[in-house]
């Protein structure tokens, strides 16, 4: 029986684990810090390839990245909805 229990409390563990790392997947926060790095990222590189104005012109790939992320969720679903058997 304590075989049993242990293989039950390791499942559970490992569940805890990828709900965490599925609610961070999704999280607002992960998105924030990922489009504050792109930003930053193509920033740097506009600046270094002497874009006019790499502050300012960074912004469209970052919006666009964040729309990104926003749109994959309903596709995702979409998919597995097609996929689901």
């Amino acid at each position: 029986m304590d075989i049993l229990e242990e293989r039950i409390k390791k499942i559970e563990e490992r569940n805890l684990k990828v709900e965490v790392d599925k609610a961070w997947e999704t999280s607002w926060t992960r998105r924030l810090c990922v489009a504050i790095f792109t930003y930053l990222a193509i920033s740097l590189y506009m600046l270094a390839v002497d874009i006019d104005r790499p502050w300012l012109n960074a912004i469209v790939p970052t919006v666009g990245f964040m729309i990104s992320t926003l749109a994959i969720q309903p596709i995702k679903n979409i998919w597995i909805k097609i996929n689901k058997k």
